[in-house]
C-alpha cells in the first residue's frame, strides 16, 4: 500500500468524515513536529504555516498543494480571490476537524475510525512498500520462496459423470457412489463409466492440463477435489450444478518454477507486500509495548 497523497480534489467536494480522519492525523503530526513555537503561542504565524486555527497550524505545503490542484482544474489563471477561497476552505476544514474531535467522532463513528486507521496504516507501510529491492536481495527472497512462486503443475484426469434431473436425485447419487466403490476395487475405468456414467456436457480431454484449464471442464468444486487427490486415487462423488463427478487422477506433473527474470514484477510486488506487513507488525508491537493495555479476564 502506498502512502496516500494529500492532493486535494475540488475543495467543496471532499467528504467531511474523511477530512476529520486526515485532519486529525495532520494536526497531530504537525504538533509532534514542534511547529507551534513560542511565537505561535503569542499569535504570530510560524515559518512553514499559512494560518493558525485555534493555535492548530495549516501548513504552507498543504495550502500550496491544494492551490495547485485547483489550478489544474481551471482553464483560467488563479486569482487572489481563488487563493483566498482555498485558504477559507482549509480553515473551515480544520474547524470541522476540531469540532469532530471535540464530539468524539474519531472514537464513536465507525467510518471515521476506519478512515483514521487506514491512513495510519498507509503511512506506516508506505516507505517499505515503495522501496526497490536490490538484485541480490530479490534473488535471495525468490530462492527462499520457491514454492510460493512455482506455477501449478499439470494433471491428467478422468471422470465418471452422473447427470441429475432434479435438485435432489437419490438415484443419481447412488449410481455415483457405486461407481466410486467399483473403481476403488480395481474394476476397469471404461467399463464402470460405460455402465454407470452419462456423457458430460464438456468431455475431458485425454491429456495433461493446467488447473486453470481443468476448471473450465469440471467447475471450481470438482477441481478442488482433484487437487487433493494422489495419482490413481478416486474421489468421493462431488456434486456440481449439473450432476455428480467421480474423479481419478491418472498423471501429475510437478509444479514448474519460472525464471526470476520472467516474473520479476510479481516477485517485486510480493517482496514489497511482505515488507509492508513486517513494518506494520513492528509498528503495532511498538505501540502496544508502550501502551497501558488492561484486558478483562475471563473474556465475556
Amino acid at each position: 500500500m502506498a502512502t496516500r497523497p494529500r492532493n486535494a480534489p475540488p475543495v467543496a467536494s471532499r467528504r467531511p468524515l474523511v477530512l476529520l480522519a486526515l485532519g486529525a492525523l495532520t494536526g497531530a503530526g504537525v504538533a509532534a513536529a514542534g511547529l507551534l513555537s513560542a511565537s505561535a503561542r503569542n499569535g504570530a504565524v510560524p515559518s512553514g504555516v499559512v494560518a493558525l486555527v485555534n493555535r492548530e497550524p495549516i501548513r504552507t505545503d498543504d495550502y500550496l498543494r491544494t492551490v495547485q490542484a485547483l489550478a489544474n482544474d481551471k482553464r483560467d489563471a488563479l486569482t487572489d480571490d481563488d487563493r483566498r477561497r482555498v485558504l477559507d476552505r482549509l480553515i473551515e476544514e480544520e474547524l470541522l476537524v476540531q469540532r469532530g474531535l471535540a464530539l468524539g467522532l474519531a472514537r464513536q463513528d465507525r467510518r471515521v475510525r476506519s478512515d483514521l486507521t487506514s491512513t495510519v496504516i498507509d503511512s506506516v507501510v508506505g516507505n517499505a512498500t515503495e522501496r526497490q529491492p536490490e538484485d541480490d536481495e530479490l534473488a535471495a527472497f525468490y530462492a527462499a520462496n520457491r514454492d510460493f512462486f512455482a506455477g501449478p503443475g499439470r494433471l491428467r484426469v478422468r471422470q465418471v459423470f452422473v447427470r441429475v434431473t432434479t435438485p435432489t436425485d437419490p438415484a443419481a447419487e447412488a449410481r455415483a457412489a457405486q461407481a466410486a466403490r467399483r473403481l476403488r476395487a480395481g474394476e476397469p475405468f471404461d467399463a464402470v463409466a460405460g455402465e454407470l456414467g452419462d456423457p458430460p456436457l464438456m468431455p475431458l480431454p485425454d491429456g495433461v492440463l493446467p488447473p486453470a484449464k481443468l476448471r473450465d471442464y469440471l467447475g471450481p468444486t470438482a477441481l478442488r477435489a482433484v487437487l487433493d487427490l494422489d495419482v490413481d486415487e478416486v474421489s468421493d462423488p462431488v456434486r456440481s450444478g449439473t450432476g455428480y463427478h467421480v474423479l481419478q487422477v491418472v498423471e501429475k506433473q510437478p509444479d514448474a518454477l519460472p525464471a526470476l527474470a520472467d516474473i520479476r514484477p510479481q516477485v517485486v510486488a510480493e517482496f514489497r507486500r511482505r515488507a509492508g506487513e513486517r513494518a506494520l507488525r513492528a509498528y503495532l508491537d511498538e505501540l502496544r509495548g508502550s501502551a497501558d493495555v488492561v484486558v478483562a479476564e475471563p473474556l465475556p
